[in-house]
């Protein structure tokens, strides 16, 4: 093992213990007794039912993470990325077929792997703790048209990623760069309207209380819609949410079936506020900008260690090749990608604050707000006491404890100005 095996190795096991220790401090942070602030939408049967999810869906994580691990360096050191490489270079195809085939493989493995842990967790703990609704037909559904996206959608990516480094020279990542981040803004026009709905029907919300609010309080912080949308949330789980999607003048509302169904209608538009908050700060553009920045990096470091020699014996790899390069440097690009993970829901938590706070400002003072966050921790059965550890690593929302505490003493001080 050289240089490049030593690194990946060692942070793919100091990721995966990073990990389990922030779960173990989590588990140990749950608290016995409910904080005062819940005690009107949960009771002691709710609390307890939360902490077993919390202890239930932990475990679970942990046994994935930690057969994903065992897989993965199974099929390394035994040169399994070889042995499919010489298997796939038999058949004779192009270099570009080659690759889209090797990877496609890996990518079926990956999902053949992870099926029996997709069903447990969709047909055994969220069924057991009342969320599934999800029928074995609509999984099954579901699984076969994410194949066919990754087909449809996937390979043309693929396939020109895989072109651009093989002919087009020195400046192939910039090519690369400017063809996938314009994929992707094209795919943000067209997921609402040619995506989204073949998993999930939209239903424009009928005339009536909820959509005259939702659209005056619209009007009132000059955000234009071009639509309000139920979705069938109900036909998966019994959890709770709502997005937005769209550009410009094209944003559209989305409120699953199941938020409607426990929430006021000041409950409701308060949470909204809370999404249009994010856009009036600028908070989506920012998130573009840093995405497209970070793929231009990842592009160009993958350009400095395409085809390198020592990489590919790190995984014990007779040939050399474009698509092999891509998978390599991805586990290479690991430790830059955790701590950039990290950094990155640091600074979505922050703009989930700015978010409350536009809220605060522009409806109802937050009151609405803090009963919607408790409802939906408690529909959801949210851990209410998470260890500062564990958020640190993986929330992308502070948690709804102290999302509620800066409500209010927002609220206070924009009284009190």
């Amino acid at each position: 093992m050289n240089i490049f095996g030593i690194i990946i190795f060692g942070t793919l096991l100091g990721t995966f213990f990073i990990r389990l220790v922030a779960n173990i401090l989590n588990l140990k942070a749950a608290g016995e007794v409910l904080p005062d602030e819940f005690r009107d939408v949960y009771d002691r049967e709710a609390y307890e039912k939360s902490q077993n999810y919390l202890h239930h869906s932990t475990v679970f994580s942990l046994v994935t993470a930690t057969f994903d691990l065992v897989v993965l360096l199974v099929f390394w050191f035994a040169g399994g990325f070889n042995y499919l490489d010489l298997v796939v270079r038999a058949l004779g195809f192009s270099p570009l077929l080659t690759g889209i085939v090797y990877i496609g493989i890996l990518l079926f493995l990956q999902g053949l792997v992870s099926l029996p842990f997709s069903i447990y967790h969709t047909f055994v703990l969220e069924e057991k703790y009342g969320f599934n609704k999800t029928s074995p037909l609509t999984f099954i559904s579901d699984k076969l048209k994410g194949i066919f996206l990754g087909l449809v959608l996937g390979t043309p990516v693929l396939a020109g990623l895989l072109w651009f480094f093989e002919n087009t020279g020195s400046l192939a990542w910039v090519w690369a760069w400017l063809a996938v981040a314009l994929f992707g803004f094209v795919l943000q026009y067209a997921a609402p309207t040619l995506i989204m709905p073949l998993f999930n029907k939209f239903t424009p919300l009928e005339d009536g209380e909820l959509k005259s609010a939702i659209m005056d309080y619209a009007r009132s912080v000059a955000f234009p819609l071009s639509g309000i949308f139920v979705i069938d949330g109900s036909k998966r789980s019994a959890k709770a949410n709502a997005f937005f999607t769209g550009f410009g003048k094209q944003k559209r509302i989305a409120l699953f079936d199941t938020l409607i169904e426990n929430h006021t209608v000041r409950e409701l538009v308060a949470v909204l506020a809370h999404e249009i908050g994010h856009y009036k700060k600028k908070h989506i553009i920012i998130a573009m900008c840093l995405s497209f920045i970070n793929m231009g990096i990842v592009f160009f470091l993958l350009s400095v260690f395409l085809n390198n020699r020592l990489l590919f014996d790190a995984f014990y790899m007779d040939d050399l090749s474009v698509y092999a390069s891509l998978l390599f440097f991805s586990l290479l690009y690991s430790p830059v990608e955790f701590i950039l993970s990290v950094l990155l829901q640091f600074l979505s938590r922050r703009h989930e604050f700015q978010a409350d706070r536009y809220a605060v400002q522009t409806y109802s003072g937050g009151a609405n707000l803090v009963e919607a966050l408790k409802k939906l921790s408690r529909k959801n059965l949210s851990n209410l006491t998470p260890h500062p550890f564990f958020v640190f690593l993986n929330y992308s929302h502070p948690p709804v404890l102290q999302r509620i505490e800066r409500i209010r003493k927002t609220a206070a001080a924009e009284e009190s100005a």
